[in-house]
């Protein structure tokens, strides 16, 4: 078993993400970016990376009336990006628009319960489903649409295998082990992540691609970090 690992690019500027990209260049192939980053510089910053040899995961989480939706992954679709969120509570309308507007290659993601959600904060807005409960609505959802991929926390990975062996299955919600010593015991903080797994449980329950921001970037040694999170999530149970 083994998974693809995506570095999530959630720093301030440019300046700092160039810095980042040159250190993991050649051990990182899979680069996420997100609102942030896309908000301060755009579409050119999307061509950067991608020029820079990077498959880019471009997460804007889309969710709007149908037409809207389906308009913007239409204006997004020539980027060259490999995969591209959306809120699978947005409806089925709205993901099969989306589908239909987005080119072939390209890898639509629905959103399920976003990470930092968890039972309590699901019913402050009125759902009164468990997360795992939601997680596979949705995902059931997202799969009639047609969309090929789902971003889930690990602890749900099992039940999206359940609807369907052939999705791609994406998770944030990654907090890599630390190494067992007295300095350095149990895992790393899950800062404002609620349903969280390491690299390697996260593999061996059959997630496709792991989503890592803090981990790697917040390391003294970014590209060793990534190193030894890809031989976590690539070794055998």
């Amino acid at each position: 078993m083994g998974c693809e690992l995506i570095l999530a690019l959630d720093v301030p500027d440019r300046a700092a993400a160039t810095r980042i990209l040159d250190e993991v260049s050649g051990t990182v192939q899979w680069v996420k970016v997100g609102l942030q980053m896309f908000t301060a510089y755009g579409p050119d910053w999307v061509r950067e990376v991608a020029g820079r040899g990077f498959d880019v995961f471009l997460d804007l989480k889309l969710h709007d009336i149908p037409n809207t939706v389906a308009r913007a992954v239409g204006s997004l679709s020539p980027l060259p990006i490999r995969m591209l969120t959306l809120h699978a509570a947005g409806g089925r309308e709205m993901m099969a628009q989306a589908r239909a507007a987005a080119r072939p290659d390209l890898w639509l993601l629905g959103v399920t319960v976003l990470t930092s959600m968890d039972g309590a904060g699901l019913a402050e807005v009125g759902v009164a489903a468990a997360p795992a409960d939601q997680v596979r609505r949705l995902g059931r959802l997202a799969i009639d649409a047609g969309i090929p991929g789902l971003v889930c926390s690990p602890l749900e990975i099992a039940v999206l295998r359940g609807l369907s062996a052939s999705v791609k299955l994406v998770t944030p919600g990654i907090r890599a082990e630390k190494r067992r010593d007295a300095a350095s015991p149990g895992t790393a903080p899950a800062d404002d992540q609620k349903r969280v797994m390491t690299p390697a449980d996260a593999a061996h329950a059959g997630a496709d691609f792991i989503v890592v921001g803090r981990p790697i970037l917040e390391a003294a040694n970014r590209a060793e970090a990534a190193r030894e999170i890809l031989q976590q999530c690539r070794a055998q149970p």
